[in-house]
């Protein structure tokens, strides 16, 4: 990066004249590795993949230190400008991962992103005006007042998948941090603010996926960034509600239907999604969801 941090990278896929780009943003705590599924699946389809651990994350130095949203959104901006250069004229995409899609819809609120498009998967919009007053206020003194306490999170019983040899290799990655700082609760909280206030200002073309099972983003917190997004934007927006899906959608037991739409998208916009789990904003099944 230009202050000369050192952010590891991988890719999947040909160099040669690859059909499409994509720069994947993993999730808070996690790594590149989040896309070592996705990314091979996407080279069969001719997509080159790039991935790379946000800053205070995986390899990189300081790992479970927050980097802050300003550099997350920074470092983006950099490594967008980065491919845009190396392959000009190929389509370039962002994918966004629960954190990753936050650090993505705050660049995009913030300036164009330079992306001919986005795909948020899960993203984390669960903002404080989302959130339990008590846990907020929870959150606010613990910030304050013992901002290096690190939280395991062990005893909640919060799944992320359904698929449990994922989560297995997930919890025995090294590379995975599993003691959380309460201070990087608070960054990411910033973030997902920034991210839920960004909503008005979501580009197209988007592709928004989630999950119904989802227990790490709540689903009133992704209904309202459904009710965030202006009217003459969602045109340009396609919404996919996974009857099946976790949070972690291209990780679970269903991941290949999951990444067979994200393919099908990154090529034709206007396209059908295979899995048949579009939702329009407005159709009975989105308004179950979101009522219930």
């Amino acid at each position: 990066m230009a202050d000369g941090y050192r952010l590891p990278l991988r890719r999947w896929g040909a160099d040669e004249r690859p059909r499409a780009l994509v720069l994947a943003l993993h999730g808070f705590n996690d790594y590149s590795n989040a896309f070592a599924t996705l990314g091979p699946y996407l080279a069969t389809q001719g997509v080159l993949t790039f991935a790379y651990d946000q800053r205070g994350f995986g390899a990189t130095t300081q790992q479970g230190l927050w980097g802050g949203k300003k550099r997350l959104t920074a470092d983006l901006k950099t490594l967008t400008e980065l491919l845009r250069e190396r392959y000009p004229g190929i389509p370039l995409f962002l994918l966004g991962e629960s954190m990753g899609g936050a650090v993505v819809m705050a660049a995009a609120a913030q300036a164009d992103t330079g992306a001919d498009g986005i795909v948020l998967v899960a993203p984390a919009v669960w903002s404080r005006n989302t959130m339990n007053p008590l846990y907020k206020w929870v959150l606010k003194v613990a910030a304050h007042t013992l901002p290096s306490l690190e939280l395991t999170g062990s005893g909640l019983d919060i799944r992320q998948s359904d698929n449990d040899d994922v989560l297995r290799a997930f919890r025995a990655d090294p590379l995975v941090i599993k003691e959380t700082r309460v201070d990087a609760l608070w960054g990411i909280t910033n973030l997902m603010d920034l991210a839920m206030a960004g909503a008005v200002r979501l580009p197209g073309p988007t592709l928004l996926l989630y999950g119904e099972h989802d227990k790490i983003i709540p689903d009133g917190a992704f209904c309202a960034l459904l009710d965030r997004i202006p009217v003459d934007r969602r045109q340009d927006i396609r919404i996919l509600l996974y009857r099946e899906g976790w949070h972690m959608l291209t990780r679970d037991l269903q991941g290949k239907r999951v990444m067979a739409d994200i393919a099908v998208w990154l090529q034709s916009r206007d396209g059908y999604l295979p899995s048949g789990e579009e939702v329009r904003a407005g159709s009975p099944r989105l308004e179950r969801f979101c009522r219930g």
